[in-house]
C-alpha cells in the first residue's frame, strides 16, 4: 500500500486538521466529534443542512460545507457511518432556530444513526427533517443498503437545497425540495480498479487488467456485472441508458448532467466521458441545462466514474446557479 499517511488509525483526524488549516476563514473543525462546520454557524433564522457519512469520499461531505451548501458535515471513519453523538453534536452546533435538514445517503448505518440523532435533537427542542438519497439504479439492494444506494444526486441536492436555505426558505420547503431532487435524479457508476482502505492495506476487490465493474458502489460494492473493458463511447451508453430509462426522460426535457470521478481518473478522461454522455443525450433530444464534471463523490483512489442526471425544472436551475462558496464547489458572487 502506497499512501500519504502517518498512522492509518489517525488518517481522518489528521485530514480534518489539515482541512481546518487550509480554510480558516471558511470552516471550523471540531476534532473531538470529527465535524466540519461553517465558520459563521449557527446562522440565526436560517435552515441548517447537516450531512455526513464515511470518510474516503472527499470532497463529499466536508468539502461542501460553506455558504450556499451545508452547515455541517460529520466524518465517520473510512467507509464507516458517523455515530449518533457526532450527528447530534453537529445538529446542535448549527441550529439557528429555523430547524435542521439532515441529508442522508441510503446506507443502513447512516440511516439508523441519523434517525437516532434526530430523535435526540427533537427531545431537546430542535426541529429536524430528513431526506434519504437513493438514486443508484445499478442494484435494488446491496451489501450496505436495503433499497437503492445514495450516490451522485447527493451532491446536486446539497447544492440546490443549500441555495434554497441560503435565500430563506423554511424547513418544510427545503425538505420538500430535497425530496423532489432525489425523486428526479438517478445515477450509475463504473469501476476500472478497486480502492484500498488504509486500515485494510489491500484492495477491496479484484479486477483483471482488461476488466471493468458495471454498477459499482462508492465503497467498492459489486454492481451488475464484471465485463471486459470497452471503449468510452460504449461505457457511456451503459451508464446513460439505464438512467434515462429509469427516469422516463423524454425528448424535449432538460437535465443537469453530472459526470463524477471516483478519485483515480484524470480530468482528461472525465471530460472525454462527458462528451460521450452529452452526445447520447443530444441524440435522444434531451437538453443539458447545466453540467458538472470532476471528482466530487469519490471512493479513495478508485479509477472509474459515475453519471448522474437530474430532471431540471426552473426552480432547480435557478438554485443551481445561485452563489456557492465551499472548498469543493465555488461560483457566483
Amino acid at each position: 500500500m502506497k499512501k500519504l499517511l502517518n498512522d492509518p488509525a489517525d488518517v481522518v483526524v489528521e485530514a480534518l486538521a489539515g482541512m481546518a488549516a487550509a480554510h480558516p476563514g471558511q470552516l471550523r473543525v471540531d476534532l473531538d466529534h470529527k465535524l466540519v462546520l461553517r465558520a459563521d454557524a449557527p446562522v440565526s433564522g436560517k435552515v441548517a443542512l447537516v450531512s455526513g457519512g464515511g470518510s474516503g469520499h472527499e470532497p463529499l461531505h466536508g468539502g461542501f460545507v460553506g455558504r450556499g451548501m451545508l452547515s455541517a458535515a460529520c466524518a465517520g471513519e473510512v467507509f464507516t457511518s458517523p455515530v449518533p453523538d457526532q450527528i447530534l453534536a453537529a445538529t446542535t452546533a448549527v441550529d439557528g432556530g429555523a430547524g435542521v435538514l439532515h441529508v442522508v445517503k441510503n446506507y443502513t448505518g447512516d440511516v439508523m444513526n441519523f434517525e437516532m440523532a434526530a430523535e435526540l435533537a427533537g427531545e431537546s427542542g430542535i426541529q429536524v427533517e430528513a431526506v434519504v438519497t437513493d438514486d443508484d439504479v445499478a442494484v435494488q439492494d446491496s451489501l450496505y443498503t436495503a433499497g437503492r444506494r445514495g450516490v451522485g444526486v447527493t451532491v446536486l441536492l446539497e447544492k440546490i437545497v443549500g441555495a434554497a436555505a441560503e435565500e430563506g426558505q423554511d424547513l418544510a420547503s427545503c425538505a420538500a425540495l430535497a425530496r423532489r431532487v432525489n425523486e428526479q435524479g438517478r445515477s450509475m457508476g463504473i469501476a476500472l480498479t478497486s480502492c484500498t482502505v488504509p486500515a485494510a492495506g489491500k484492495p477491496t476487490f479484484e479486477l483483471a487488467d482488461d476488466e471493468m465493474e458495471i454498477g459499482i458502489g462508492i465503497h467498492g460494492e459489486p454492481g451488475r456485472s464484471t465485463e471486459k473493458l470497452a471503449p468510452a463511447r460504449d461505457i457511456a451508453a451503459r451508464l446513460v441508458e439505464p438512467v434515462v430509462s429509469d427516469l422516463s426522460l423524454e425528448r424535449g426535457e432538460q437535465v443537469i448532467a453530472f459526470v463524477n470521478g471516483m478519485g483515480g481518473t484524470p480530468l482528461l478522461e472525465l471530460y472525454l466521458m462527458y462528451g460521450e454522455v452529452q452526445r447520447l443525450l443530444d441524440d435522444a433530444g434531451i437538453t443539458v441545462a447545466r453540467s458538472l464534471v470532476g471528482n466530487y463523490i469519490t471512493s479513495l483512489e478508485m479509477a472509474g466514474c459515475s453519471v448522474t442526471l437530474l430532471r431540471a425544472d426552473e426552480e432547480m436551475t435557478r438554485l443551481w446557479d445561485a452563489p456557492v462558496d465551499t472548498p469543493g464547489l465555488r461560483w457566483g458572487g
